[in-house]
């Protein structure tokens, strides 16, 4: 996945000791996406806006706040999570990769 004509905010937004990392950037449209890394362990996000979470590489599995269910999503899927709500994520081993945008 590329994008071009974006500009990219150099300061890396870090979570939990640096086990989830990302850098957001911003397409020409004014559309805001980030770009991060998350190593092995299991986190909890929240989110304001809608998301969706397009893995680029690695794997890990999802649960959405208020589902008792939990998927595995791998390299070339997406999962969406509503505004005002969560999920969490983990990674078992290596590094998963995703690139997350904010829906309207």
């Amino acid at each position: 996945m590329q994008f071009s004509n974006v500009t990219a905010t150099a300061k890396a937004n870090v979570y939990f000791d640096g086990k989830v990392v990302s850098h957001t950037i911003i397409l020409a449209s004014g559309e805001k996406k980030t770009l991060g890394l998350i190593y092995p362990g299991k986190f909890h996000f929240g989110t304001g806006k809608a998301e969706r979470m397009e893995i680029t590489a690695g794997d890990c599995r999802v649960k959405l706040d208020g589902s008792s269910d939990t998927a595995s999503h791998t390299a070339g899927t997406h999962f969406d999570v509503p505004a005002n709500s969560g999920f969490d994520i983990e990674v078992a081993a290596g590094i998963c990769e995703y690139v997350c945008s904010f829906l309207d």
